[in-house]
């Protein structure tokens, strides 16, 4: 690991294509906004039955033959960082943990000449018995979805009585150096909006970072109601009560804005893509686990790149196909706006 954790941390500098010597030419909007950040799905599939997600009987998930292989992940990722300069790969699904032979397809793309940032979304459910074979493998981080404290709270809202997993998920990560160790939380009005504090004071306890996600119009049931949304602005007006906010400058184009909490290093962030949406600065492009490209969150067309490598599509085809999805990409998601329609696909469909 020490040899590939070396040279990722010294790729600063963009490597040339392989094959023809040249630097990677960036993946550039027509509104100029340039894609450094690919979020990859590894699967639709799930071990929880989350309310705001999908509904208790789950989902039909994608056929096994469907699903992009190692092999194809990783030709696709080598594409986006040889070609297109991506420095940020987010790893994705459904539950990425549920993916056969995770540790190893995380190596193979730590391994890559141009290789990325490599950094995992997982509910954390399996976490435990796989953080020190990740990191060994060359994950960089990971964020976990924790939406509770309570047990009981827990499995009304998961539909499983699962958290015990979870928390022992949080501390081997931490433990394994899988650093920092972000916690995602999506309140909701009237199911767990009382435990924003709760869970920054238990995230600032154990050396975590918390982070709070507005709910979005993503779940299966089309069941979103933005009354039940907690806002970024209520978010922060829990928080001031108890905490001595410092805004922190944003990185780069990263979704969250964070908070440094009085004068300590630990934060606090929150992503209002609702409210406050960024889509003006969107560096994020989405491969979902069957090889669709998506240019965003909620967008409703795909192109199909595994099609292309299925039948047997050389790369500049496939970075042909890639540049022509993106130059289609929208100015932003539109969400409350007349013309807003919400994309077929649930957010476990796509990849978070």
């Amino acid at each position: 690991m020490t040899a590939i954790r070396q040279r990722k941390k010294g790729s600063t500098v963009p490597r040339p294509h392989p094959d023809h010597g040249t630097l990677p030419a960036p993946l550039v909007d027509r509104f100029g906004r340039v894609h450094t950040d690919l979020r990859v799905s590894l699967t639709d599939r799930c071990n929880l039955r989350c309310t705001y997600c999908m509904p208790a009987e789950g989902l039909d998930w994608l056929p096994r033959p469907d699903v992009l292989t190692d092999d194809e992940v990783v030709r696709l990722v080598r594409l986006a960082t040889e070609r297109f300069g991506i420095t940020q790969v987010r790893l994705t699904g459904g539950e990425p943990l549920l993916r056969r032979g995770l540790p190893g397809l995380v190596a193979r793309l730590a391994a890559l000449d141009a290789a990325p940032e490599l950094s995992m979304t997982t509910n954390g459910i399996g976490l435990a018995r796989s953080a020190a074979a990740l990191r060994e493998a060359g994950l960089d981080r990971v964020n976990v979805s924790l939406d509770t404290l309570r047990a009981d709270r827990y499995a009304e809202i998961t539909r499983r009585d699962r958290i015990g997993d979870v928390l022992e998920g949080l501390r081997a990560a931490r433990d394994a150096g899988l650093a920092p160790v972000k916690i995602n939380a999506v309140p909701v009005r009237g199911v767990n909006d009382d435990e924003i504090v709760d869970l920054t004071a238990f995230a600032l306890e154990h050396g975590y970072r918390m982070r709070f996600i507005e709910s979005m119009p993503l779940d299966a049931q089309g069941a979103w109601d933005r009354d039940r949304m907690v806002t970024a602005a209520e978010i922060l007006d829990l928080l001031r009560e108890r905490y001595d906010l410092n805004p922190v400058e944003r990185r780069n184009n990263a979704p969250a804005e964070e908070w440094r909490i009085g004068a300590t290093d630990a934060r606090v962030g929150v992503i209002a893509s609702v409210t406050r949406p960024f889509c003006g600065a969107c560096d994020r492009v989405r491969l979902t686990a069957d090889g669709q490209l998506r240019t965003c969150l909620f967008a409703t067309d795909e192109s199909d790149l595994r099609a292309l490598l299925r039948n047997g599509a050389d790369d500049q085809a496939l970075e042909a196909a890639w540049r022509t999805s993106l130059a289609g990409k929208g100015p932003g998601h539109a969400i409350g706006s007349a013309g807003f329609r919400r994309p077929e696909r649930p957010m476990s469909a796509i990849g978070g």
